[in-house]
């Protein structure tokens, strides 16, 4: 197989995963909004992550558009 190729599908694979941690980090926001004992802190810390991983997101997207 090409390295090109390999790096697309592993790039792929990561973002694939990254969407999955994204998903996830909905559901733990949702639940720490449902729950009145979670302090703004904790809910400050779940959306930062979720960001983070947003913004990795679409650097793979950038990444695999340009290799395209």
């Amino acid at each position: 197989m090409c390295p090109l190729k390999e790096i697309g599908m592993s790039l792929k694979n990561h973002l694939h995963e990254l969407v999955l941690k994204h998903h996830a980090l909905e559901k733990e926001l949702a639940d720490a909004l449902g729950h009145p004992g979670v302090t703004d802190s904790i809910v400050a810390e779940i959306k930062r992550r979720k960001l983070r991983v947003k913004d990795e997101i679409s650097k793979i997207e950038k990444d695999l558009a340009i290799a395209a």
